[in-house]
């Protein structure tokens, strides 16, 4: 199956204390990690207001300052009706994981995996495009919580325990010394 994958980059980083898309993690850029388990992507590309030079398009949020409106911004910029979506900040997502994903995408318009700790992880999923305009309605309306968005496109949660998924697939590097745990 064809699809786009798309990193979201346009994050503050507040909380990690510097620029995470470019911050080097084991010789590679935080970014670079995320891009790379896409290598299946007929197309793949960046969301973000900041410049960045990966070797991949870079498209402007449309509507900056949430989770949210990267996905959005993915959904209008891709060129296929599956999107793959990924954190910047998410070293250890693989081509194989999106592989899973992309199993399980009959019959539905999102597929999220609920993590080891039964939280859905919404910032590592495949959305459709189809889901464009509810997207624009809940960020026009302000609904920025993309835990609403996943309810309303009425996903295919997957248990992680169905999937044979390493335990640090969801790993996500809130701050700078999250990294040093590893």
């Amino acid at each position: 199956m064809r699809f786009s994958g798309a990193v979201l980059a346009g994050g503050r980083s507040s909380r990690f204390g510097q620029d995470k898309a470019n911050y080097l993690y084991r010789n590679k850029p935080l970014a670079r990690w995320a891009l790379e388990s896409f290598i299946n992507a007929d197309e793949r590309f960046l969301v973000s207001s900041r410049s960045y030079n990966f070797g991949v398009p870079l498209y402007p949020d449309l509507y900056p300052g949430s989770s949210l409106g990267g996905l959005h911004a993915a959904l209008t910029y891709a060129k296929h009706d599956w999107v793959a979506l990924a954190a910047c900040d998410m070293p250890f997502l693989t081509p194989d994981y999106w592989q899973q994903l992309l199993k399980q995408t009959e019959a539905t318009r999102a597929v999220v995996v609920s993590g080891p700790e039964g939280k859905c992880e919404p910032l590592a999923a495949l959305y459709h495009k189809s889901l464009l305009p509810l997207a624009k309605r809940q960020l026009e309306n302000d609904q920025l919580k993309i835990q609403t968005f996943i309810e309303k496109a009425d996903a295919r949660i997957l248990a992680y325990e169905i999937l044979t998924l390493d335990p640090k697939t969801f790993f996500n590097a809130n701050y700078l010394n999250d990294l040093n745990t590893l």
